[in-house]
């Protein structure tokens, strides 16, 4: 990345991991993607028990390949025979696996889903949540800039990568439907943490995600 970009990033990172401090989570800075997934895995104990909410980000750091390999029970919901199940194992997992839809960059959180599967997991269950966030995703102080972020462009890409008929796949924002593909149904504000060590994120100084 560029030498500028990045030392934006890092100044902009240290802000953030500031602001997550003061709300009870932990916050990381990765200068890449390689030490992004080597710092993951430090905070992912081997042997434990591992599953996501459909994370972009943690595949393309190489996160979810480096579970499946190594020794760690992954909790794979795609190729599970029961996905109900494995879902559902979600709320009981040591770790759980996720990215933000958009973050303030005093450390507000922002998620939004359609089968409430991550938001649920995000709120209340796994034992730690693990969030790998592409710089690209922190927006500024206001959370309602970061919720526009997630709703007119977190959300109609994710749409349109699922092959769903909503109007923001055709319009590419959010048109605040009420279609029965709409993956806009929960709406998951993370301003503070009450259980310390629960939640890290890593912050990635490359774009990732949508």
């Amino acid at each position: 990345m560029n030498e500028v970009v990045s030392k934006r990033n890092q100044l902009l990172a240290e802000k953030v991991i500031k602001g997550l401090a003061s709300r009870n989570m932990s916050g990381y800075y990765a200068a890449s993607r390689e030490e992004a997934l080597q710092l993951a895995l430090r905070l992912i104990p081997e042997g434990a028990s591992v599953t996501m909410g459909g994370s972009a980000s943690a595949n393309e750091i190489g996160l979810v390949q480096a579970l499946k390999n190594g020794n760690y029970n992954f909790i794979d919901r795609d190729a599970a025979a029961d996905k109900r199940a494995a879902m559902l194992a979600a709320y009981d997992a040591d770790v759980f696996l996720s990215s933000v839809n958009a973050m303030t960059d005093d450390g507000i959180l922002i998620n939004i889903d359609g089968n409430a599967n991550r938001v649920s997991a995000i709120a209340q269950g796994p034992r730690k949540v693990l969030f790998i966030v592409g710089m690209n995703k922190v927006c500024g102080s206001d959370p309602d800039s970061a919720m526009k972020r997630a709703r007119n462009t977190a959300a109609p890409i994710n749409a349109q990568r699922f092959g769903l008929s909503t109007p923001c796949t055709k319009t590419g924002a959010c048109m605040d439907c009420k279609s029965p593909d709409t993956i806009c149904c929960q709406f998951l504000i993370t301003r503070y943490s009450r259980h310390k060590d629960r939640i890290h994120v890593i912050l990635v100084n490359d774009n990732l995600g949508f």
